[in-house]
């Protein structure tokens, strides 16, 4: 468990495509995946107080491979690719895919949690909601994280929260802000609970 649910360390350890040491060795893993350019990066750098930890770019896509970073030394924060890369060339979005496909589906892993990213203010899309369902159907525990909250009238926030809540049933949903690092130890509390 994490004293007073802080984060203290935070390492990058490598970046995978495939079968790997790394996925046996017994640590916890919390995956995180989200859309392009809702915030995947920077929510991860805001949970671990670190600014550039995972790199964080304006082109959709940056993500290439599964990559694991270590936290507090003993559990793993992996950095899925995002899904829906609108800019990238077709062939290497199937590959891309199927990185994410094989990471979600093998029997070697079994995530903790899935934490799904999604933009508070656009609310769910159909690609969100089309992956919320896979990721119920192979029976993932899955958390979603509404990013961008600082960019909503205070009103229209729990408004846009019970609004995706009714779209995915008993999943948890957290307001958060990568921004404003709103929402920031309430996360922290469940991924080490």
């Amino acid at each position: 468990m994490v004293d007073n649910m802080e984060i203290k360390s935070a390492e990058f350890i490598k970046g995978i495509k495939g079968t790997d040491s790394i996925l046996e060795d017994g640590i916890p893993q919390v995956a995180f995946i989200g859309r392009s350019n809702v915030g995947k990066s920077s929510t991860i750098n805001v949970l671990v107080s670190r600014k550039s930890l995972v790199k964080t770019s304006s082109k959709p896509g940056k993500t290439r491979e599964i990559n694991f970073f270590l936290i507090n030394k003993e559990i793993y924060f992996v950095d899925l690719p995002g899904y829906g890369f609108a800019k990238l060339a077709l062939r290497r979005v199937d590959k891309l895919q199927k990185h994410i496909l094989w990471y979600l589906e093998t029997n070697e892993i079994t995530p903790k949690y899935v934490v799904v990213i999604v933009d508070a203010k656009v609310g769910l899309t159909e690609l969100d909601k089309e992956f919320i369902n896979f990721l119920n159907e192979l029976g993932h525990k899955i958390i979603i994280v509404a990013n961008k909250i600082d960019k909503l009238k205070k009103n229209d926030i729990s408004k846009q929260i019970n609004n995706i809540k009714k779209e995915v049933g008993d999943i948890d949903v957290f307001p958060f802000s990568a921004k404003k690092k709103i929402g920031r130890q309430e996360l922290i509390k469940i991924l080490f609970s």
